[in-house]
């Protein structure tokens, strides 16, 4: 008996060491999963892109903002001049918040001696501005929420325990910051990645494995119809994924879709068809269905950490943030997130849209490329 489990397990561990794929899958996915966690992974959130609406234009209103900026929590990036383009800018993703500085700041920085009921001295005075600031991340909006009472002492004669906040918060999108209303657009991308990507990263194996590979080679079928024949049946399929996703978190979760169909229809169609490119260039990769199946997980792994779907974007080190700038989820995201809970239109998402189509037809094309016609 030792005899013959002994040779089993020779047979085995020769087998495995042939198999180059599943080895580098044992090495790599543990050293992925560690560089993600202890990397990339952040939940301390820093350096949220924001902007400004400075009316005052005082020395009063540059302290504050390099008061502000000293925190490390928001990053200045753009300047607006009224309130209407700044909710734009929200709602286009442009800024994830916006600070607003009103013209009598210089006046509200004053402390305004005042007797309380038992006629005891205190302080009373009114907020010295507004953040105006995207509520569906609700990390990020913790993050802005902190700055709240952000003390001035330095700014002015201010004191840091006051009756009234420095600041005053208007949360859009989700001022009851329930978590799943930014889950559940997030979760369509993840298992439309999961899926699609699966359906077609052991298309081409598939065939050899089930022997119908020479049928395909004798027939006058061109790589590149073959690629999109493989594509075009799933499409059908992620379009119902998405319907059934979106009808149940809007019956079941209560989860708003605020933006139209049209758009929603557009942007998913792009990711979809990112994906089921991505699948088929795994396809003429691998060598059988496991390999394939190792792969798609290895792409899935990231597209679900890094993508923003559980932490966000802006916590990542720029290393990370470029990687996820490479996977189809990340594009996707930011999309279905801004036209289903901000109600943005796709034009106004035109970057991550045009990044999808490319990333599709690159796909396709290289798959095509790679796929050979001959046993």
């Amino acid at each position: 008996m030792w005899g013959r489990l002994i040779a089993i397990v020779f047979k085995e561990m020769k087998q495995l060491s042939r198999d180059r794929m599943t080895f580098g899958m044992i090495v790599m996915i543990p050293l992925l999963q560690l560089m993600l966690f202890g990397y990339a992974i952040n939940t301390d959130i820093r350096h949220v892109p924001a902007g400004i609406i400075d009316m005052s234009q005082t020395t009063y209103s540059r302290a504050i903002t390099q008061t502000i900026v000293a925190t490390q929590a928001v990053d200045f990036k753009h300047q607006y001049d009224s309130i209407e383009q700044a909710e734009k800018a929200i709602t286009n993703g442009e800024v994830k918040a916006v600070l607003y500085l009103p013209l009598d700041l210089p006046q509200r920085l004053l402390i305004h001696p005042a007797f309380d009921s038992k006629q005891r001295p205190s302080q009373i005075t009114r907020p010295v501005g507004q953040w105006l600031l995207d509520g569906s991340d609700t990390m990020v909006a913790a993050t802005i929420r902190a700055l709240r009472n952000l003390p001035l002492d330095e700014v002015a004669n201010r004191s840091a325990t006051m009756n009234v906040p420095t600041f005053e918060v208007v949360e859009y999108f989700n001022p009851e910051q329930r978590s799943v209303v930014n889950i559940v657009p997030g979760l369509l991308a993840v298992i439309l990645t999961m899926t699609m990507i699966m359906f077609t990263s052991a298309a081409i194996v598939r065939e050899q494995e089930l022997g119908n590979m020479e049928f395909l080679i004798v027939t006058p079928v061109r790589p590149l119809e073959l690629m999109l024949g493989k594509i075009i049946p799933y499409i059908l399929v992620g379009l119902i994924q998405v319907a059934i996703i979106l009808s149940a978190g809007h019956w079941i979760f209560s989860v708003p879709v605020r933006g139209g169909l049209d758009s929603l229809f557009l942007a998913s169609f792009l990711f979809i068809c990112a994906s089921l490119a991505l699948g088929l260039v795994i396809s003429t990769i691998a060598k059988t269905q496991l390999q394939a199946m190792q792969l798609t997980i290895f792409v899935l792994m990231p597209s679900i950490l890094l993508s923003g779907f559980m932490f966000p974007y802006e916590a990542m080190p720029i290393g990370a943030q470029w990687v996820a700038e490479a996977l189809p989820a990340t594009h996707f995201i930011r999309m279905v997130r801004g036209i289903v809970l901000r109600e943005a239109q796709v034009m106004s998402l035109g970057k991550d849209a045009l990044w999808l189509l490319g990333f599709t037809c690159i796909g396709v094309l290289l798959a095509a490329k790679r796929f050979n016609k001959h046993l």
